[in-house]
């Protein structure tokens, strides 16, 4: 690329970072990473009656834990501070009059009353009520008002906003990396509001500006934006400025494919929608994030990255560096993407394989009060006897609770199925057998009691069936003689006679 690459993840504090969100962020940051860029965090606060107290700190916690932290922004090589649009609204009173002053602005004095008025006129004569050229000059404006009836009004304080001036009678022609030309018909464009009456910019002209002079090369944002962009290619030219690139990334769509992820279908089918728990100052709810949840970051990284963006491989398993190289913006969908709770719980066992047996046991020791004064190291060797089962650490337990406590229990269907007529008799004579062993290895055990059901012409399942239910409770669980050699031989003989004393 023949310029810098530098992108921005602008969020707004209003609440807890979506997974819409984070997919946005991932984006901007592969594309930056991939071409040596700057990847931006700007927070844009221009509206303050929405502002959430610890919004803009999650914001920055899920970036991190999702391994995807900005280059430059709040606190952080402050090339082009600050990075707060609520800290720079001094600047965009002036860019919003610039535009008046060069025929592409004016100032709008219509009270809300008024408006209201001429949306419910339309409405009753079936028409959608549109502030631009068609009847602007017969509005509250600087356009149908003298010099000194609009000076009169900015003289007594008067509320107004400022309005872009859309053009009449012209054809668009808009470039989008993913969605290619885009052509819009200047007519259909409404005069958007630009400043608002409370001296903060809207969206749009701050967006624009702060581009501009972060000097952004290219915007990757969400589809919802995309209706926008005919009003920020106007304001890029109404400055005389180059604009930047711009992508529009697909929705990402409910598990159903029918409309677009909420937080609601994450509550409704049971997965979370925030990368990180969320405890909501003003009404104390609680939401749950994929870290608490026990997913691991490369799990939801490599997932959304699959959301809209195919690498054009069958491969799928990509560490952060592995998708910076493939990564490419033309090979993001334009159609929506859907999200699949199971995909993700799949990539989440896939990563859980690549753990540290010893870093899963201390979380998992973490979780239950049960384990706090087992050595690590046996915790560590039981997890990997049942990881491979396993997508998450709070599954463990399930898989493995036979290891640190003897069944008090055992299954009434498994019980039918493994107790037969001299399973008693059998049984006893294992726990001889495992008695009298002096090399105690799994591997040793296995040959003696597998070379004795062969010279006895046992059948394999009246013996392992039996001797499994008695070690675990249940016809479930890795090889016999590994739960044999962990739980260790005084153990396993107790358990036998305990079973056969109950059954």
């Amino acid at each position: 690329m023949t310029k810098d690459v530098r992108v921005r993840f602008a969020p707004s504090p209003t609440g807890p970072l979506h997974i819409g969100g984070v997919r946005t962020a991932l984006f901007n940051y592969l594309f930056a990473k991939k071409h040596n860029g700057t990847f931006i965090l700007r927070i844009e606060d221009t509206d303050q009656n929405r502002y959430v107290e610890g919004a803009e700190k999650y914001i920055i916690n899920a970036l991190n834990w999702c391994g995807i932290p900005y280059d430059e922004g709040i606190d952080k090589n402050e090339k082009f501070g600050p990075y707060r649009q609520s800290e720079r609204k001094h600047l965009y009173k002036q860019y919003a009059e610039e535009l008046i002053a060069k025929g592409h602005a004016y100032y709008a004095f219509d009270t809300s009353e008024a408006l209201d008025a001429h949306r419910k006129d339309h409405e009753e004569k079936g028409k959608t009520f549109i502030y631009n050229w068609h009847n602007r000059l017969k509005l509250n404006n600087s356009l149908s008002l003298s010099t000194e009836e609009v000076q009169a009004k900015l003289d007594a304080g008067e509320d107004y906003v400022i309005r872009f001036k859309s053009p009449q009678d012209e054809t668009l022609h808009l470039k989008d990396i993913i969605r290619g030309e885009i052509k819009i018909d200047t007519n259909t464009l409404d005069d958007k509001v630009l400043f608002k009456s409370d001296g903060m910019p809207t969206y749009h002209l701050a967006n624009i500006v702060d581009d501009h002079l972060m000097e952004i090369s290219h915007v990757i944002r969400g589809e919802e934006w995309l209706p926008s962009l005919a009003l920020h290619y106007q304001l890029y030219d109404a400055f005389g400025w180059e604009a930047p690139e711009f992508a529009h990334l697909p929705l990402i769509l409910k598990p159903t494919g029918k409309g677009k992820l909420s937080k609601r279908d994450g509550d409704k089918l049971g997965f979370p929608v925030f990368p990180l728990e969320w405890n909501d100052p003003n009404t104390n709810e609680v939401s749950r994030g994929y870290k608490e949840d026990g997913y691991f970051a490369e799990s939801v990284v490599n997932f959304l990255a699959f959301l809209g963006w195919n690498p054009g491989t069958e491969q799928e398993i990509f560490s952060l560096e592995e998708l910076i190289a493939a990564f490419d913006l033309e090979r993001v969908n334009k159609s929506g993407a859907r999200f699949d709770p199971d995909k993700i719980k799949w990539f989440n066992h896939h990563y859980m394989q690549e753990q540290f047996n010893e870093d899963l046991a201390e979380a998992f020791k973490a979780q239950h009060a049960e384990l706090v004064d087992i050595d690590n190291e046996y915790i560590a060797l039981v997890i990997g006897l049942v990881k491979e089962r396993a997508a998450f650490v709070s599954d463990f337990w399930e898989l493995s609770h036979y290891f640190f406590t003897a069944p008090t229990t055992y299954d009434e269907k498994a019980s039918k199925k493994a107790f037969k007529d001299g399973t008693k008799e059998i049984l006893t004579q294992v726990a001889s057998i495992i008695e009298a062993n002096k090399d105690f290895t799994a591997e040793t055990l296995q040959n003696e009691i597998k070379g004795w059901i062969t010279s006895n012409e046992i059948g394999f399942g009246q013996v392992m069936m039996p001797l499994r239910l008695a070690l675990v409770g249940a016809l479930q669980g890795p090889d016999v003689f590994d739960i044999i050699y962990m739980i260790g031989k005084t153990e396993t003989i107790k358990r036998i006679q305990n079973v056969i004393t109950t059954l």
